[in-house]
């Protein structure tokens, strides 16, 4: 009798039953996440990591070259408004911190950074703050809410980031006299407790403007 035949139960045709059919959807799941963090990998390639390894090295790579729009201005600098360059600032040492107004530890490392810039200034030191994916009314407020006096730049699609191998907000360079990355800080300055890092932060900084250009 044919396999066909209504008297008996139907045989097992060849092909995917429901269990097989979950099985290869979990697994094009699988696939896919997969896919999805090689994608993250290709992207995260984009993030410049020459920067920790030559420090790590005891080498300085020359800092990213940018031109952002002047946010807060200082004397000697481009009027807020007008486009400041890195070049510009050739020849003194620079503090650069990468910031936003929406960044919780950001507001903790402010007045550190308002006194690295109230102590050096004098001493021909730029601290720079790179402001990015914020708004400018926030930035402005942060800067009045903190009264914060050193100059600041616009990044408002975060484009440093990528050449500096910023993974976060807040993040701290030194850059000497001649445009080379001295130390690099992931994560905010801090004064208190075990993490605090802000007198080896400032070493670095002694010793850059030690130097001659």
């Amino acid at each position: 009798m044919s396999s066909d035949d209504p008297g008996k139960p139907p045989t097992h045709r060849r092909g995917w039953d429901r269990r097989q059919i979950t099985i290869a959807a979990v697994c094009g799941l699988v696939i896919a996440a997969i896919g999805a963090l090689l994608i993250v990998g290709l992207i995260n390639h984009n993030v410049n990591n020459s920067i920790d390894g030559s420090i790590a090295k005891g080498e300085r790579v020359p800092a990213p070259a940018f031109t952002l729009p002047v946010l807060t201005s200082t004397p000697g600098l481009p009027a807020t408004g007008q486009n400041l360059t890195l070049t510009q600032l050739h020849g003194h040492p620079v503090v650069l911190n990468i910031w936003a107004s929406w960044c919780v530890p950001c507001t903790d490392e402010a007045p550190i950074l308002q006194s690295i810039w109230d102590r050096y200034r004098q001493q021909g030191v730029y601290v720079l703050g790179v402001d990015v994916k914020d708004l400018t009314g926030d930035a402005l407020g942060f800067h009045h809410q903190y009264g914060l006096t050193f100059p600041t730049v616009r990044d408002g699609e975060g484009n440093i980031e990528g050449p500096y191998g910023t993974t976060g907000v807040p993040e701290s360079f030194i850059i000497d006299r001649q445009g080379r990355i001295a130390a690099a800080l992931r994560g905010p300055l801090s004064a208190s407790g075990s993490t605090g890092n802000v007198n080896s932060f400032v070493s670095v900084l002694d010793t850059v403007i030690a130097e001659r250009s």
